[in-house]
């Protein structure tokens, strides 16, 4: 029961977690295509705001680095787009395999603590015989207690380890288009000229 219970507040730690990381708002602002489009139209993109830019959410860190290769052509501005999205893929990630992995192993947990509850219950069928039926049941019942837990945090962690592998999924989707935007709105001829300053 001891490795069951720890498996569950890991689990339940690593969901809080992923819930607070995977928001939307936090890893695509809405605002952000529009204004780095500002900044580009009005031609006051420098070097702070493109510190401020790849601070500001795993979005932003995508479009100031397309921003900064996008003079080398488009081809180099996708490229180094793709990088950095992998990066940032890798990071919206973070924990999804230990919550699999907690998933999978906590049944098979829980069925180890019945195999030695039953057992304990036939070691104890052979010392003293089949005369005390409570007993047994008793010990029987405690067997199977484990598998119970064991099921019980393996059902809702599954749930939500398929929940956050979805929204991942779904999130890099909107990191695709957006990128794709800049990309398809600079074109391969048009160079964005950052200007030098303190950065």
């Amino acid at each position: 029961m001891v490795p069951i219970i720890l498996c569950s507040v890991l689990a339940i730690a690593i969901i809080i977690e992923r819930f607070w990381t995977l928001s939307a708002a936090r890893i695509t602002p809405k605002y952000v295509l529009a204004q780095v489009w500002t900044w580009i139209k009005n031609n006051q993109l420098d070097s702070a705001r493109l510190r401020e830019l790849r601070l500001s959410s795993p979005l932003g860190q995508i479009l100031a680095t397309g921003l900064v290769n996008s003079k080398y052509g488009r081809a180099a501005m996708i490229e180094s787009i793709e990088q950095t999205a992998a990066q940032v893929v890798h990071e919206m990630e973070r924990y999804l395999n230990t919550l699999g992995t907690i998933a999978a192993i906590t049944p098979l947990l829980g069925l180890l603590g019945t195999v030695v509850g039953m057992i304990r219950v036939f070691s104890e069928i052979m010392l003293q015989g089949t005369g005390n039926a409570s007993a047994l049941a008793g010990g029987i019942s405690e067997a199977l207690i484990s598998t119970a837990a064991g099921l019980s945090v393996a059902i809702p962690t599954y749930m939500f380890h398929r929940y956050f592998t979805r929204k991942v999924d779904s999130l890099v989707l909107s990191l695709e288009q957006e990128s794709i935007k800049l990309v398809d709105a600079l074109h391969t001829d048009r160079n964005v000229e950052v200007k030098e300053g303190a950065a």
